[in-house]
């Protein structure tokens, strides 16, 4: 086998060297935006002209306001919901923290015992002339890495929530100046946390690995295997913060949206409305702590799956450290692919009109894809040899480096293409979803119909996609090929986490230029940006889902190898009754899921109503509302009732695993993936397409619109109960289920030493 052009010298100072790259563009990006003054300043100055020509001045300049006052509202609001985000962050820790020390104990006890805690070196599982480290040595490793891993994942979680609290309200006073200013700020606010997750989570892997090959030396095999923790640690602290944080955000949302629009009939974001503090702070806690843990989770699984099976292939057998690390050189190019794209929306070309946003942000992803296109294309010259072999359930099957480019490749395209179809069946500017807005002139129960055919339909082109990724990154490097096609999907990670995190930070703006009192018109500004931000958090939960059906994949032959199974034949009763459980548990999960969002939703309301209906002059604006309790019921009902959730995904690979044996487990972990995909793309799909129903009535920005409008109409009522019912799904349970079906999956990887040793008492009965 030929050596790749790239020497390991250099693949070790390239990878560092652009996470490095990501983290400062990170901090420029939020000097940036910190520019933007909210504490006393008057943002503004006299009339000036920016650099096309356009008229720099603020509305309130305008229309005689006091611009230091709406400086001031803006500051007080956006230090409350800050607050508030960061008490449910630190509480949500505490409790994550608990379970992290119990669970990584667990990790270290069940996989010591493999060879009865043994300090010998052992044989290795895949090359039996080879000693390699002892169990207990993968036990110790795999336990630091899961740490790491969780920590990670926290971090990432808590930067994206403290950078979106501060943005929140910059964004807002841009809007002053216009819609490309506002737009700007959100989206470099959302490039700060996209950077941040993509180079933290490249940087901590790289530099585990390198320690860890202090102690492994040679033994390759028991490294990567130890690696596996990373990913594990990642996606367990996602799962605790997508569900938690979603239980949080759509309690508040529910409650806010039922009692003010419903039944009194006042404006979204209305400072008499006591739930409207929670709900901003929801956005936070909920769309931005649990979409970057979860995307940084994914992307952890997809380069430990991928380095797993390389270190058993030529790449591991010839100690080739560039082509080990070839995973790590896709996501180190994937920087600097992000960082020119980002360049085009905020320095290259600048907004002038609101009907700009919406493509400006599908230019992201188009860019991104053409780019990265011509960087794998590099790395995959560079960083791998012309032919190698990968392993293959047993067999090493001849590979060639143009192969593996076409397996990234067909990932990262499938991604734009989930993109793609996501925002033609969410996006109020496409018939899907004015179908859906239309079905609202007979009621409610029609609009719940549409849009569950419209979720359900949304589903058959992403499978497609998918499928085909699955079958071409197969045919041409197997196992490996699926892993680095979900690696493919995640590789412009920065960008698409930058146009996702833009939505809930262009939501906060509306948000609290409506508490604030600003002009109508600032409000327009904010809504279209909201607007393009929904269709944007759509596509990203598309990407987060996508990406997790192929790393399910990936992580599902891993566990198959490592667990010594030769074929999972689903004729055998072992592994039929596996699948049909397994094809059950998103429904369980979801179910539980949104009985948690009902119940926390339905305190919610009670405590609006009896505010509403206790405090004097509250309704007339005279009186201030009590958001304090609101944001505590939110906080305590998702911590409460994020527990049996995440029980559910944690304890079944183990009790499967113990009780039942590798060969359920495996199909328990197919039933699961191949279900969980599906509910996931159509609940996700589904509440998004009722949610941009109802600002396509509310927006009236057509002729069709303003028929079924204006806010408060029959049909606008109709709209905001299928949000209402929508938000859960596309929230909560539909973003949770792609972290089950990988995290049972890695979980059961890590595991599988254990399982193929001591599992399936029941049958040894």
């Amino acid at each position: 086998m030929s050596l790749p052009l790239l020497s390991g010298l250099a693949t070790e100072i390239i990878i560092p060297v652009c996470a490095l790259i990501g983290i400062v563009f990170s901090l420029i990006q939020w000097k940036l935006v910190s520019r933007v003054k909210v504490r006393g300043e008057a943002n503004g100055g006299p009339l000036n002209k920016d650099k096309n020509g356009y008229d720099d001045y603020l509305i309130e300049e305008e229309e005689g306001v006091d611009d230091r006052n709406v400086v001031v509202k803006c500051a007080e609001i956006q230090s409350a919901i800050s607050e508030g985000a960061t008490s449910f962050l630190y509480t949500e820790y505490q409790y994550v923290g608990i379970f992290m020390i119990v669970f990584a104990i667990l990790i270290f006890v069940f996989l010591g015992s493999v060879e009865g805690f043994s300090t010998k070196s052992q044989r290795c599982t895949y090359d039996g002339a080879r000693m390699c480290k002892p169990a207990l040595a993968t036990a110790g490793f795999s336990t630091i890495a899961f740490l790491l891993g969780a920590i990670t994942s926290i971090v990432s979680g808590f930067l994206g929530m403290k950078i979106a609290t501060y943005a929140n309200a910059r964004t807002t006073l841009e809007a002053r100046k216009g819609v490309g200013k506002a737009f700007i700020t959100a989206f470099r606010s959302g490039a700060v946390m996209g950077f941040l997750l993509a180079a933290n989570g490249l940087l901590v892997l790289y530099i585990a690995i390198n320690l860890f090959k202090i102690y492994y030396g040679e033994d390759w095999e028991g490294l990567f295997e130890a690696i596996t923790g990373y990913g594990l640690g990642g996606s367990s602290m996602a799962l605790f913060g997508r569900v938690g944080g979603g239980i949080y955000t759509k309690a508040a949302d529910v409650g806010a949206d039922l009692v003010g629009k419903v039944e009194r009939n006042i404006p979204e974001d209305d400072p008499r409305n006591p739930a409207v503090i929670a709900d901003n702070v929801g956005d936070n806690v909920g769309d931005i702590a649990g979409m970057g843990s979860d995307l940084f989770g994914s992307y952890a699984e997809s380069s430990c799956a991928a380095l797993v099976v390389a270190s058993i292939s030529s790449f591991g057998i010839d100690h080739d450290f560039t082509a080990m690390c070839y995973p790590l050189l896709v996501s180190s190019m994937g920087i600097l692919v992000c960082l020119i794209t980002t360049l085009f929306a905020t320095d290259f070309f600048e907004i002038k009109e609101v009907d700009e946003i919406q493509s400006a942000l599908k230019k992201q992803l188009i860019i991104s894809t053409l780019l990265m296109t011509i960087g794998i294309g590099i790395v995959s010259w560079l960083g791998l040899p012309k032919s190698f072999t990968i392993f293959n359930f047993g067999t090493q099957k001849v590979v060639h480096n143009w192969q593996l480019f076409l397996c990234v490749c067909v990932g990262l395209w499938a991604g734009l293409i989930i993109g793609f179809v996501t925002e033609y069946y969410t996006s109020n500017a496409y018939s899907p979803v004015q179908d859906v807005a239309d079905s609202c002139r007979t009621g409610a129960a029609t609009n719940v119909i549409f849009g569950l055919a419209l979720g359900y339909k949304s589903v058959i082109i992403p499978i497609f996609a998918i499928a085909i990724s699955i079958y071409v990154s197969f045919r041409f490097a197997a196992m490996y090929g699926i892993a680095m096609a979900a690696l493919g999907m995640l590789s412009t990670i920065a960008t698409g986490l930058a146009i996702d995190a833009y939505g809930p930070i262009s939501d906060n703006a509306g948000g609290i230029a409506e508490m604030a009192g600003m002009s109508h018109r600032i409000r327009e500004r904010t809504d279209a940006l909201d607007a393009a931000g929904n269709t944007t958090a759509a596509i990203g939960k598309g990407f987060a889902i996508g990406s997790a059906a192929l790393v399910s994949l990936a992580l599902f032959g891993a566990f198959v190898s490592r667990a010594g199974i030769q074929t999972v034949d689903v004729l055998t009763p072992k592994v039929f009754i596996g699948l049909i459980v397994g094809a059950m548990l998103p429904y369980w999960f979801s179910a539980m899921t949104m009985k948690s969002v009902g119940s926390a939703a339905l305190k919610m309301v009670e405590e609006v109503r009896r505010q509403f209906n206790t405090i004097p002059g509250l309704m007339e604006g005279l009186a201030k509302p009590d958001y304090t309790t609101c944001v505590k019921i939110s906080t305590d009902a998702s911590i409460k009732e994020m527990i049996p959730p995440g029980a559910l995904v944690m304890l079944t690979p183990l009790i499967v695993g113990i009780l039942f044996g590798v060969e359920t487990l495996s199909g328990v972990l197919a039933g699961s993936l191949v279900s969980g995909v599906q509910v996931a793309i159509s609940a996700s799909n589904t509440g998004g397409a009722w949610d941009n129903a109802k600002k396509y009535i509310e927006a009236g920005a057509s002729e069709h619109a303003r028929s079924l409008g204006p806010k408060g109409s029959e049909p606008h009522r109709a709209a905001v109960i299928g949000d209402t019912i929508g938000d859960p799904l596309k929230d909560t349970s539909g973003p949770s289920l792609n972290i089950l079906i990988k995290l049972m999956a890695v979980e059961s990887l890590v595991f599988a030493p254990f399982f193929a040793t001591h599992g399936g008492l029941l049958f040894r009965l």
